[in-house]
């Protein structure tokens, strides 16, 4: 397990969370971006810094993203190439993306960009708070229990060892 991180448009107190957590938990950390982040000493945690352009951060992620890994993102295409590639995404206000849900959020996300593009739509995402901040939290902390309990599967456990063997 591995995460990767949409650095570029990542709101600090998300990277913030992140370092702690990735510190706390034993879990490797890549910040991916067009430019050098400060990141704390750790072997866990590190900056892969991309060449400028469009997308380059998002090629990166999804050529390095495997199965099991959780990328940090808002940029929804993103967020459905990894997906697809059966890594999990979650967006810094702590909404998963799944391959269930990932189809409506891409076609929301056109369709807007799309009104925008004629001028009906105007604005973007509300501020980055302590709520959404939270959210975030419990959302990361849910799918990292989650995932450590899949890697425990029944039969690697002592008690289900056990309840395999004679014992007469």
């Amino acid at each position: 397990m591995h995460i990767w991180v949409d650095a570029d448009a990542c709101p600090v107190q998300v990277k913030e969370l992140l370092f702690r957590t990735a510190t706390r938990r034993g879990v490797p950390l890549t910040l991916v971006a067009n430019q050098s982040i400060r990141v704390p000493n750790s072997d866990l945690i590190d900056c892969l810094v991309v060449s400028s352009g469009m997308n380059m951060a998002d090629r990166r992620i999804v050529e390095l993203a495997s199965p099991g890994d959780l990328v940090i993102t808002a940029d929804i295409p993103l967020a459905a190439a990894v997906v697809d590639q059966g890594a999990s995404a979650l967006n810094p206000r702590g909404e998963l993306y799944t391959e269930e849900n990932i189809g409506a959020r891409l076609a929301e996300r056109n369709l807007v960009d799309t009104l925008r593009g004629g001028d009906l739509v105007t604005g973007g995402p509300g501020g980055y708070g302590p709520k959404e901040k939270q959210t975030f939290a419990n959302q990361l902390d849910r799918w990292l229990t989650l995932t450590a309990r899949q890697k425990v599967a029944p039969k690697d456990t002592p008690a289900a060892q056990d309840k395999g063997r004679d014992h007469n």
